[in-house]
């Protein structure tokens, strides 16, 4: 059996490469296509982010968010409070900056296993500014975009709250104080021996190294959705919509152009957002690849959080197709 699985990639992988030999042209385009979104989304929104990120965990800033939030977290999540480092990182930036955090808080030791699976599960946010910005120029609506971001967040908190009791964390019934968290900042800056230079330093290249494969993978996904749309003859629809669960870009600007309802649209971009696509999963796993967290778990949370968001922009919208008309039959 392992012996045919063997066969059977190496069958595709050489399909693969020969697809790539006959439209070279096309995967051509589809590379530079890849590159213009990394450097002119990617690179600009993250990079930032990512260095300042790392500084921040350097410089003891979980420790202080644990501080003043560990109660918080422990009512919804039952989690470390310095896990809510993660939760305000990830709302702010987006995918896949919550692996980059969990990775290096964990390897850190700040955060255990579960702390980390449970974080990684709730903390997959797509990031506002590509939900609001993308969504209201393809569906030229001012409106939509906030609903879909509102049902987005609500599926990945309902998940985490879901969660809360598998391997719950000590609970810390210290009281919250303001000056402590100052202190527990400061003892975890001073106990990092490296000089600044080399904290920088290492922030920069980590930061890069890990935008580098981030672009490998969205060029990896937009070139198999390009081979994919070249060979299956689907509906048009479907074909769009598998477009999306591999790369979530390309595919919410297929389904903005379909011949389908607005609301049908908002449905189908709520999904393929919670869902994150190939691409996104596959950053994940590569910034997780070091470490012992596994990756079913984060899927399982990905396919509920899918279909909590959509079910729940589903209700949203009914409801205000009902009220609606209610209040025009009033008027007649």
């Amino acid at each position: 059996m392992k012996k045919m699985y063997s066969v059977f990639i190496l069958f595709v992988l050489l399909l693969f490469g020969l697809e790539i030999l006959i439209n070279s042209s096309a995967v051509l385009k589809c590379v530079i296509f890849s590159i213009d979104i990394f450097k002119n989304n990617v690179f600009p929104s993250l990079f930032p982010f990512f260095v300042l990120s790392s500084l921040l965990i350097k410089f003891g800033f979980p420790e202080f968010m644990n501080g003043i939030f560990k109660k918080v977290m422990y009512f919804f999540f039952k989690t470390n409070g310095k896990c809510s480092f993660i939760f305000f990182m990830s709302i702010l930036s987006g995918n896949p900056s919550c692996a980059r955090l969990i990775r290096e808080l964990y390897l850190d030791g700040s955060i255990n296993k579960y702390e980390a699976i449970k974080t990684l599960c709730t903390c997959s946010f797509a990031s506002p500014l590509f939900v609001l910005g993308t969504s209201s120029i393809l569906l030229k609506n001012k409106t939509l975009p906030f609903l879909i971001l509102f049902c987005h967040y609500f599926g990945n908190i309902l998940v985490g709250i879901l969660i809360r009791s598998y391997h719950p964390s000590k609970y810390d019934n210290k009281k919250i104080s303001f000056f402590k968290a100052i202190n527990d900042m400061h003892n975890k800056r001073i106990s990092n021996k490296d000089s600044f230079g080399t904290i920088i330093t290492n922030s920069l290249t980590d930061s890069i190294n890990t935008l580098l494969s981030i672009l490998g993978i969205i060029t990896l996904c937009l070139v198999i959705t390009t081979i994919i749309d070249n060979n299956l003859n689907l509906p048009s629809v479907s074909q769009s919509v598998l477009n999306g669960f591999i790369e979530m870009t390309q595919g919410l600007k297929y389904i903005s152009l379909e011949n389908i309802s607005i609301n049908l649209k908002s449905l189908l971009f709520v999904m393929i957002i919670s869902f994150g696509g190939l691409s996104v999963h596959l950053q994940i796993m590569s910034i997780l690849s070091d470490t012992d967290l596994r990756y079913f778990p984060f899927l399982i949370s990905r396919v509920i959080s899918c279909l909590i968001s959509s079910f729940t922009l589903y209700i949203i919208l009914t409801c205000s197709i009902i009220k609606y008309n209610i209040i025009f039959i009033w008027l007649c």
